[in-house]
């Protein structure tokens, strides 16, 4: 599609919703407003990448911009808003991303599986990122015998654990995320090392025999956790694009539509590190249950979160 096609095809709809910016609050139709404001955001996206011109983008800019104001100047944030944002404007925001989300999974498992096998065919390799002390304790950590899988030798109970996960989850994310706006490096560094302190921890943990008590423990919370941290890499990396390739926006401007998009992406992930934490603190460390459950949940969540990803709203 050409630019011209692009913006003859949405010109309808782009003025529609310049129709109702105009429009006090209360005589604006949420539902539809909402479904305009979603398709501008993704056809900005969309006209960022594919270097469409200055005025197309700039308009796309404006439109979004406002609408973001009106959107979260309303005093609709209670459970509907919520459920608005998590279940149709964040998988919707994804799709948009979905570049930008491959290419953050790709950074973070192609080292995971290099040092994983690395470090299983040589497992002194894990001396490389920690020391002995902290080997010993992911030993103790994945032991068969271990009361509590995963469990930090510090933490009482599956609570304090709780806790724990979302705090470490949350930083890890908040990482890939953030430091994206130096033109994207930090977003790649902080997702390739996750990759391979989490591929070493597994291969050497392989290693020494303890496949069957580690890869259940890990199987199920990440779905959510894995995939949370990959759109949050993504997230970073979109605001890297934006400052490094700004194209014909001024770069500030550029940087705060790359903000805006991402925003809701990162509020979905937030919601999925806390569902990971949670199933991790009381599912996953359960030494209790068989591995051959923990692999049919896992399997549940992993179906689960590709659904949700790949549905499309009928409201859209």
């Amino acid at each position: 599609m050409t630019p011209l096609e692009f913006e003859a095809s949405n010109e309808p709809r782009w003025s529609e919703f310049e129709g109702l910016l105009g429009k006090e609050d209360k005589n604006l139709d949420s539902e539809r407003f909402l479904s305009l404001y979603r398709t501008c955001c993704e056809q900005l996206a969309l006209a960022q990448a594919r270097g469409f011109p200055a005025h197309v983008i700039e308009r796309l800019s404006i439109m979004t911009a406002q609408g973001h104001q009106i959107v979260y100047r309303r005093s609709d944030f209670g459970v509907a808003r919520v459920g608005r944002v998590l279940m149709r404007e964040f998988p919707e925001m994804v799709r948009a991303h979905r570049s930008y989300v491959l290419v953050a999974a790709l950074i973070l498992l192609v080292p995971a599986l290099a040092i994983g096998i690395a470090t299983y065919a040589r497992p002194d390799l894990i001396l490389s990122l920690v020391d002995s002390r902290t080997a010993e304790e992911f030993e103790r950590m994945y032991a068969p015998t271990a009361e509590s899988i995963g469990r930090t030798r510090d933490a009482g109970s599956n609570w304090m654990m709780f806790g724990y996960y979302i705090m470490n989850n949350i930083g890890i994310a908040f990482q890939c995320y953030v430091t994206g706006i130096i033109f994207g490096v930090g977003s790649v560094l902080f997702l390739g090392f996750n990759g391979a302190f989490g591929g070493a921890v597994a291969g050497y943990v392989a290693n020494l025999g303890f496949s069957g008590t580690f890869f259940p423990f890990i199987a199920t919370h990440s779905a959510f956790e894995l995939t949370a941290i990959v759109l949050c890499g993504a997230a970073g990396l979109r605001l890297g694009h934006s400052v490094l390739l700004p194209g014909r926006l001024p770069r500030l401007l550029s940087l705060q539509t790359a903000a805006r998009e991402t925003s809701v992406i990162i509020f979905g992930a937030a919601a999925m590190l806390v569902i990971a934490a949670a199933i991790e603190a009381f599912w996953s460390s359960a030494a209790w249950l068989e591995p051959r459950a923990k692999y049919i949940c896992a399997f549940a969540c992993w179906t689960l979160v590709g659904l949700f990803f790949l549905r499309r709203s009928h409201a859209s």
